[in-house]
């Protein structure tokens, strides 16, 4: 298989499994989510070696430099080597992540948002209706 000196960045994201479709990687990067290089981009734009990139997802951010392009989707083992990550942006996710797990040990299992029950809807509506 020859190997490829550039790519899409929607085929990319989607390659090193960023994003499930390439569709949600087209609209993430559509979105202004993915920077190349500190810059705004289209879902059309090339992607080499040596860039420099920024995927923000959920609440989430990545920076990365891109190592690696392929063609195909591989697994997520092959995946990951394809760039390499800050260390700084690393450790942030992480931090991000206990806070995420912390705060909601500390929300009570009835304050969570849940759907309402029979009883419960029969009193909305019960509400409502008087």
């Amino acid at each position: 298989m020859p190997e490829l000196d550039s790519i899409r960045i929607d085929k990319w994201l989607w390659t090193a499994r960023f994003f499930k479709t390439r569709k949600l990687a087209s609209e993430a990067v559509s979105g202004g989510k993915v920077h190349i290089n500190g810059q705004r981009c289209k879902p059309a734009k090339e992607v080499s070696p040596g860039m420099e990139l920024t995927i923000t997802k959920d609440q989430f951010q990545w920076d990365l430099t891109v190592i690696a392009i392929n063609s195909h989707r591989r697994p997520a083992k092959e995946a990951v080597l394809l760039y390499k990550e800050d260390s700084e942006s690393f450790n942030k996710r992480q931090q991000q992540i206990i806070q995420q797990k912390e705060q909601r040990a500390l929300t009570p299992h009835c304050e969570r948002e849940h759907r309402p029950n029979k009883k419960q809807r029969r009193q909305i509506h019960r509400f409502k209706q008087g």
